[in-house]
């Protein structure tokens, strides 16, 4: 909760902090993304220098994903009670601590240990929940779009990488992939160091939209009790579940089954793995506009509707992607297109009614534990998807399915009752 004093603020500046604040995180966010594009880039070449097993390899990846998503609220909880800049210095630390010593590692639990918990759990801070914390403690105004561009940096970073890292590391070995990465994440450290602060008030300044000066209450409560008592007093809400069960799929039919699968799935009709990252990395491009025209568009219209659209023209285009496969390039770049635009759209909307219905001191929180029901159905996805690939030869049911689950999230989305949380 907020404590309004009647403090006379300073007077505002040409260019409001919160803006640079909101810059240095989308560049943080956008290096850290390139991390979670690395097991991708990296699994045939551990599997030829090591001789692991691509499920052993999988495994670590199956962790990371996990605690990705199931931090996430604690994360959030943390970034309270320490501030954002302690959390994004401590968050990239320990990503290149984790990168740095994987280059030396000759054993599967070796890479489980780095790959699995120390990356996990790293990434779980420098990921959306940091973007709505920002957006929230700094914007009133243009909030939508703050969450938007930094929802963007974070998945647009992941696709954008991939075929980078991918290329140094069939050029120079895939231990000099992950240096690169590490030299990024050392040079925003003290970026982050010097341009981050924590709260409107650290600059004497109102939130962005606001003439208030608005000071942080001091965090209360366990740093681990709290965001399980968060999830407790949301769970008897309606609007949680179905943005919970919406948010689940989303991530089953984006990184779980997209980002997982599209590349074994053009290597299925003959296009080289070079190709499938180039059409991920143009994907990416798309979802950048997407997401911060999506950002945009809920600072404007009704949140619900949004996401009712958005979910319906993904379930779409993923109908339509069996038919892309076997048609060719011209029409695989039209999906890559279409659905780009739609790739992660869906997060300002979701962001906007959380908040709306449980108030901004608990969104992030509420946030963290929705977007942890959107890795748990990513990793549904993967696994069912490559399962279902094994059983009939193709994806073309994966993606099918997908498609009508789509519809499935769309109409959850319209049913959500739009009611604004009391005022603090």
């Amino acid at each position: 909760m907020d404590i309004r004093q009647p403090d006379t603020p300073k007077r505002p500046r040409r260019l409001h902090y919160g803006w640079i604040v909101a810059a240095v995180t989308f560049a943080a966010l956008l290096a850290a993304a390139g991390i979670r594009s690395l097991p991708g880039v990296l699994m045939l070449p551990l599997e030829e220098e090591f001789g692991w097993s691509r499920s052993g390899i999988s495994a670590a990846v199956s962790i990371n994903l996990v605690l990705y998503g199931l931090m996430g609220p604690f994360a959030a909880a943390c970034m309270e009670r320490f501030g954002i800049r302690k959390m994004m210095i401590g968050a990239l630390a320990l990503l290149a601590a984790g990168l740095l010593l994987s280059t030396v590692m000759n054993a599967l639990w070796q890479l489980n240990v780095l790959w699995g918990v120390v990356v996990g759990i790293g990434t779980s801070v420098m990921a959306n929940v940091l973007g709505v914390t920002v957006a929230n403690r700094w914007f009133v105004r243009r909030k939508g779009l703050v969450v938007g561009l930094l929802t963007a940096s974070a998945a647009t970073g992941q696709l954008l990488f991939l075929p980078l890292l991918a290329n140094l590391s069939v050029t120079a070995g895939w231990r000099n992939a992950v240096w690169a990465a590490v030299a990024a994440l050392c040079l925003m450290i003290p970026v982050v160091a010097k341009w981050v602060r924590n709260h409107p008030a650290d600059m004497g300044v109102p939130p962005y939209g606001s003439d208030e000066l608005v000071r942080p209450a001091p965090f209360a409560g366990n740093l681990f009790l709290q965001p399980l008592l968060t999830l407790r007093s949301v769970m008897k809400s309606g609007t949680f579940w179905l943005l919970a069960g919406s948010f689940f799929i989303c991530g089953f039919t984006t990184n779980g089954l997209i980002g997982t699968h599209l590349i074994p799935a053009c290597g299925d009709f003959g296009i080289p793995e070079v190709t499938a990252a180039g059409l991920l990395a143009f994907m990416g491009v798309f979802d950048l506009i997407g997401t911060t025209l999506s950002g945009w568009l809920s600072d404007r219209f009704d949140s619900r509707w949004l996401l009712f659209w958005y979910y319906g023209l993904r379930g779409l285009s993923l109908l339509f992607l069996p038919m892309a496969l076997d048609m060719g390039y011209m029409e695989l770049t039209l999906f890559s297109v279409f659905y780009g635009l739609d790739w992660i759209a869906t997060v300002p909307p979701t962001v906007k009614l959380a908040s709306d219905r449980f108030g901004p001191a608990k969104a992030g929180i509420v946030f963290g534990w929705i977007v942890a029901a959107h890795q748990l159905g990513a990793a549904v996805a993967a696994f069912e998807a490559g399962l279902l690939r094994e059983w009939f030869g193709s994806y073309d049911l994966a993606f099918t399915m997908a498609g009508y689950v789509c519809m499935l999230a769309a109409l959850m989305s319209i049913r959500i009752k739009r009611k604004l949380a009391p005022a603090a």
